[in-house]
C-alpha cells in the first residue's frame, strides 16, 4: 500500500520501496515494544489492540512488493529488525502464557 500520490506513469524511486519495507519492519518493532510494555502492566485491552495494529502492518508487509532485492545493509538491517521483533514476542509470550493458561483453567473449573 502506497500513500504516494503521484501517477503510476512515473518510475519508482531507486530504494523507496525497500525503504518502506525497512520502515515497516520498524513500525513492528516499535509496536511490538508497546505491546510488551501493555503486557507488563497487564493492560490486556491495549495489548489486544496493539496485536490488532501489528497485524495490520504484517499484512501490509505481505503486500509489499520491492522491485530489487535489498541490498546487504538493508538485509542486515532487516534481519536484526526481526530478531529484536521475535525477541519481543518470546518476552510477550511468556508474560501472556501463564494468563492465558490461568484464564482457562477458570473457565474448565467455573463449567464444571
Amino acid at each position: 500500500m502506497s500513500f504516494d500520490s503521484s501517477s503510476s506513469n512515473h518510475p519508482p524511486d531507486n530504494g523507496k520501496n525497500e525503504m518502506q519495507v525497512i520502515a515497516t519492519y520498524e513500525a513492528i518493532l516499535a509496536i511490538a515494544d508497546q505491546m510488551l510494555q501493555a503486557a507488563r502492566n497487564s493492560d490486556w485491552d491495549e495489548l489486544v489492540a496493539l496485536e490488532h495494529d501489528c497485524k495490520h502492518l504484517a499484512n501490509r508487509l505481505m503486500k509489499q512488493h520491492t522491485q530489487q532485492p535489498l541490498n546487504e545493509a538493508q538485509q542486515k538491517k532487516k534481519f536484526d529488525l526481526i530478531q529484536q521483533i521475535l525477541a519481543r514476542d518470546a518476552e510477550i509470550r511468556a508474560i501472556t502464557e501463564p494468563q492465558m493458561t490461568l484464564l482457562q483453567n477458570m473457565l474448565t473449573t467455573n463449567g464444571n
